[in-house]
């Protein structure tokens, strides 16, 4: 486990699960005997942690050992070369439209994301809101990476802009409208023309879990 893209997606996991329990950085170390300065670093990604401290930091947190994994596993083939390599894509907070033209107005920060990723087009990353899209293992909070398109196959998940608020839903065309659908029985379907929908872009990967 040499991919300090990994390390930084544990210790977002580590301090996603920490803050969910409210414990300070102070808390959490004295749970299991490290300093808070070491348990900062673990969630900022800058020091590697072994199997059996992580262990340690998952019963402190009361959670298994597999939530501090979650969404790291697909780091662990990228070395540090990759990373040296990697282009800072985008995190994405709010999009418009104006004159058909889209436009990042708020960008929250940028990922390293190794370049093998994003060949092909312009790439941006988006926040999971809400539960809609659970089905597809998609949730709040999670960082999708988009890749910029104006059209998607049908049955496709894409993020879509509807007014000004931009959503991932699964899209279909169905005759002159669209078909939004969530991947949430809770939610129904959206029917909208294509003067109302605006395609954003096709997500790749969920990323990473905050």
């Amino acid at each position: 486990m040499d991919s300090k893209l990994f390390y930084l997606a544990v210790g977002r996991n580590i301090k996603k699960y920490r803050q969910l329990r409210n414990y300070s950085l102070q808390d959490l170390a004295e749970r299991v005997e490290l300093t808070k300065k070491t348990i900062q670093r673990y969630e900022n990604g800058e020091i590697k942690i072994d199997m059996s401290r992580l262990s340690d930091i998952a019963s402190a947190l009361e959670i298994d050992i597999s939530r501090l994994l979650d969404g790291a596993e697909k780091f662990l083939g990228l070395g540090v070369d990759q990373l040296d390599s990697a282009t800072l894509v985008p995190v994405v907070g709010r999009i418009s439209c104006g004159n058909g033209t889209l436009a990042f107005d708020d960008i929250e920060g940028y990922e390293p994301t190794p370049k093998e990723w994003i060949k092909g087009g312009e790439h941006f990353y988006l926040r999971a809101k809400g539960d809609s899209m659970n089905g597809a293992r998609i949730y709040e909070g999670d960082l999708l990476l988009i890749r910029k398109q104006p059209e998607v196959e049908n049955g496709e998940i894409a993020a879509v802009l509807i007014g000004d608020e931009a959503v991932l839903k699964r899209v279909y065309r169905n005759g002159d409208q669209f078909v939004l659908q969530s991947e949430n029985p809770n939610y129904a379907p959206i029917f909208a023309p294509p003067a109302d929908v605006k395609i954003i872009g096709k997500l790749k990967m969920n990323v990473i879990k905050y």
